[in-house]
């Protein structure tokens, strides 16, 4: 069972959730960080919104292959390199998800690079099924 947190004292944004408190589940899954890398290895996309929708596109497949949906996500990290268009990356987002019905809770830490120097941004993820 989960509950979703938006406090009426607090700003409430429909992108994301202020907490998700999560009790007794069935299964806890928790994603690696996913960057714009296509199945051959190759990184996919030189603009931050084509690596985030690739990077979305992985992280939905390492959810699918725990039998979870995007729907399941409770928390992620959108790690983005410092200089990369805030907003183009949450447009790319919405792009991929225009409504969710639960957002998660979310956390967007701005950094000074990735492993790879071509990667703009790494999505991790907590889902309970």
């Amino acid at each position: 069972m989960r509950t979703y947190l938006n406090p009426a004292t607090m700003h409430n944004d429909p992108a994301f959730s202020q907490a998700v408190v999560v009790r007794e589940p069935s299964a806890t899954i928790y994603v690696g960080g996913q960057n714009a890398v296509s199945k051959d290895g190759q990184v996919v996309g030189g603009t931050i919104g084509e690596q985030v929708t690739q990077a979305l596109v992985n992280l939905e497949l390492v959810l699918a292959a725990a039998d979870a949906t995007i729907d399941d996500v409770v928390h992620w990290t959108i790690w983005l390199v410092q200089g990369q268009d805030v907003m183009e990356a949450f447009g790319a987002f919405r792009q991929r998800y225009p409504e969710l019905e639960h957002p998660p809770a979310i956390s967007v830490p701005v950094i000074a690079a990735l492993a790879n120097p071509r990667f703009l941004v790494e999505i991790d993820a907590i889902a309970v099924r």
